[in-house]
């Protein structure tokens, strides 16, 4: 198993804990998972409020590792504001870092990102930068202290899947001793397959298991997709290729 920030994870599947139906459900999914990781946005938390202790009691009981998140930040101040606020609330150095930098595809302003994690991995974080698949800004991103990438997908809550799969595999092939998790845009777990198959180290999925019809279904069918696409990348796949090659050979058949 992948090490990040030298913890050993119990699971490839990080789950996201915002958006679901009730706290049963989310609960519920998080166990049929078998999630290694949960994020928590502090604003969800809502720290010093009574149904903010409701919510962080109900994520102690899940006995998961959290990842707090700086998520809906859109400065280099605010994102550190935030991380720190979530180190005292949750108790981590763990933080999954986001700086937004447009609106409408909630794409992460890497210039912002880099700055904000040189100044947190400074003040002893361990940071998770929630990042595109930009090949420089991941270099930056490392030379800032980040020892974990994790480039988006898709745009957030988009279901689209991976929409740049050159990048992604750019990304990958750059950098292949550095942990990455593909974060954001996974729609359906054939999506977390394929991540997994081009030698990532773990997903973070949220709305795709809240969102669906069936929470605790969708989350364990991730699970599976997570651990077959893992199991496909170890076993080292075929190339694809553009002519088609008999899988039967025709030396040694009768000519008639």
């Amino acid at each position: 198993m992948t090490l990040f920030y030298g913890t050993e994870l119990t699971s490839r599947l990080m789950l996201g804990t915002a958006q679901y139906p009730s706290p049963e459900i989310l609960s519920d999914a998080v166990r049929r998972a078998g999630a290694g990781v949960v994020t928590v946005s502090l604003r969800r938390e809502a720290a010093g409020s009574r149904a903010g202790q409701a919510f962080w009691a109900l994520i102690r009981g899940l006995d998961v590792p959290v990842l707090p998140n700086t998520a809906g930040c859109h400065t280099v101040r605010e994102a550190v504001t935030t991380a720190q606020m979530a180190r005292e609330v949750f108790g981590t150095d763990w933080i999954k870092l986001e700086v937004i930098g447009e609106s409408d595809t909630l794409q992460p302003d890497m210039f912002a990102l880099v700055e904000a994690a040189r100044i947190l991995t400074e003040d002893g974080f361990k940071v998770f930068p929630y990042m595109t698949e930009d090949l420089v800004g991941a270099e930056r991103l490392l030379r800032a202290g980040c020892e974990v990438l994790m480039p988006w997908g898709a745009p957030i809550g988009s279901g689209k899947g991976l929409n740049n799969l050159f990048g992604l595999r750019a990304l990958r092939a750059h950098f292949p001793d550095v942990p990455m998790v593909v974060d954001a845009g996974i729609g359906v777990p054939s999506h977390a397959a394929q991540a997994m198959e081009l030698g990532y180290d773990a997903v973070l999925i949220n709305t795709a298991v809240a969102k669906a019809g069936n929470p605790a279904e969708m989350a364990r069918a991730f699970a599976m997709a997570v651990e077959a696409g893992r199991m496909a990348y170890i076993a080292d796949p075929m190339e694809e290729r553009d002519m088609a090659v008999p899988s039967t050979p025709v030396i040694g058949q009768a000519v008639l």
